[in-house]
């Protein structure tokens, strides 16, 4: 007999996410129980669950790949955690076993997932995904270091290294676009430019560091970015929005000889982006970014240090919560856009 929980199940883009009793299977080895206490949601969530990422071979499938909550069993082989452990959820990975799949039992039949799902009251997890952290940290913050922070605070620190005394503009200030202003605060960059369309989020993003922003339906972002700068152009840009012209606009911002435009957003599936080459003739770069170069053993234990340090305002980051139940309604409002981190209590 198989014990029971509950998650969000995606069965298809023209169909409401489900929230349906599930069959828990026993462990493989590698594998960790967890009851899983917050999950975020996000804007490549959101594209898989409107069928925006191509042909998804998985359905009916869980969802969420952001979260944190406390260990109950282990499979066999697991070293990295021990039951009553707080941990992160993360769909990045980090040392241990890797189990790239599980299967739930649904009403109708098996219920696929990958190697975490965090929209799962109890959920299974690859020992890979799942990092230890201190109690001082507490749960709802740390789901944030799932995914939204590792993957916008990890693009200023690991990938563009954004030094201090530098200039840095962010095109879509969401969860991921306000964790990386907030480390590009923390690593001294002096001039901070958020840019969105949305008053809501660019209110957000003043109070979080920004010393500059552009509502881009109000003016056109790169004539204000190079009047903020003299029109050099900044030393960074990292484009967080998922939008084809932010990706563009964001690589045309950066200065010749050596500025550099990271891309985190993800387009839809089939969209593509336009660059002229005599720009990169002319010294601009761009880069892509997989979950800000995360490594979740060494980098989460910083993110929760300059939390506790207050240095990074984790709660401000969380605007919305919704339960469970509501999960379509909370799809619903990340499609909207006026928010910062959408957060699901699972208990």
């Amino acid at each position: 007999m198989f014990a029971q929980t509950e998650g969000a199940v995606l069965f298809s883009a023209d169909r409401p996410i489900g929230v349906i009793p599930l069959g828990l299977p026993d462990l493989k080895p590698g594998q960790v129980f967890v009851d899983v206490a917050y999950s975020g949601i996000c804007g490549s969530q959101l594209l898989e669950v409107l069928g925006k990422r191509g042909v998804d071979p998985y359905l009916p499938h869980t969802l969420g790949h952001e979260g944190s909550g406390l260990v109950v069993a282990i499979g066999n082989g697991v070293t990295k955690v021990k039951v009553g452990d707080h941990v992160v959820l993360s769909w990045i990975k980090g040392s241990g076993i890797d189990v790239p799949s599980a299967a739930y039992n649904g009403p109708e039949g098996p219920i696929n997932s990958g190697a975490i799902s965090t929209l799962v009251r109890r959920t299974i997890a690859s020992e890979n995904r799942v990092t230890v952290i201190p109690n001082e940290i507490p749960l709802r913050e740390a789901a944030l270091l799932g995914c939204s922070v590792p993957t916008g605070a990890g693009v200023v620190t690991n990938v563009a290294k954004v030094h201090s005394g530098s200039s840095v503009a962010i095109f879509g200030v969401g969860g991921v676009g306000l964790s990386g202003l907030m480390m590009a605060k923390v690593v001294g960059a002096t001039t901070i430019i958020a840019v969105d369309l949305l008053d809501y989020k660019l209110s957000l993003a003043r109070e979080l560091g920004a010393t500059h922003v552009v509502h881009a339906r109000k003016k056109e972002p790169l004539e204000a970015i190079l009047k903020i700068t003299d029109d050099r152009g900044v030393d960074y840009s990292i484009e967080a929005s998922g939008k084809q012209v932010a990706m563009e606009t964001a690589f045309l911002s950066v200065r010749d000889s050596g500025g550099l435009c990271v891309l985190v957003g993800n387009l839809a599936y089939g969209e593509h982006i336009t660059l002229d080459p005599f720009n990169l003739i002319r010294g601009k770069r761009i880069i892509g970014s997989w979950g800000g170069g995360t490594q979740p053993d060494t980098d989460i234990p910083v993110y929760v240090d300059q939390y506790i340090n207050r240095k990074l305002d984790l709660s401000s980051l969380i605007t919305h919560e919704y339960a469970l139940e509501n999960i379509n309604q909370a799809f619903d409002h990340l499609q909207q856009g006026n928010v910062g981190r959408i957060l699901v209590p699972m208990q």
